[in-house]
């Protein structure tokens, strides 16, 4: 294992990881209204369940980036966990791309555009970064 690969990896993880949970945390304590006072008007249109699997998913996710990496790397007998932290960071990068797509049909993507963009290139660089310390290329 290429260790700079690893360190990199991690600290890029840990950041997206810490903005998904965030974000998934304040979907997923909040109520409809307070999320609608916060600007969150795209649940308008959705179930309330759907709001809160998607905050779910962005928690598991937020985890899954950090916590199977860290188990690949340290516990003997995890190395299959590795692919775990890859998959999450390409389902938080689908997530985003799933913002992005709705904050543009609902014309909101002055505001969001940046944020969702900053998300979705993290998550792709995270699990980038996750597998470079897989694949034996450098």
């Amino acid at each position: 294992m290429n260790y700079v690969w690893a360190i990199a990896a991690l600290a890029v993880s840990v950041f997206v990881a810490n903005g998904f949970f965030k974000a998934g945390k304040f979907k997923a304590t909040s109520s409809r209204e307070t999320l609608l006072g916060a600007g969150f008007g795209w649940i308008e249109k959705i179930p309330f369940g759907v709001v809160r699997l998607i905050a779910w998913l962005e928690i598991i996710g937020a985890a899954g980036i950090v916590v199977a990496p860290l188990a690949a790397w340290i516990l003997p007998g995890f190395e299959w966990a590795q692919i775990w932290g890859i998959l999450a960071a390409a389902g938080l990068a689908l997530t985003m791309v799933g913002a992005i797509i709705v904050h543009a049909a609902r014309k909101e993507s002055k505001y969001t555009f940046k944020m969702n963009a900053s998300l979705l290139l993290a998550a792709v660089v995270a699990g980038v970064l996750q597998a470079l310390v897989v694949l034996p290329l450098f």
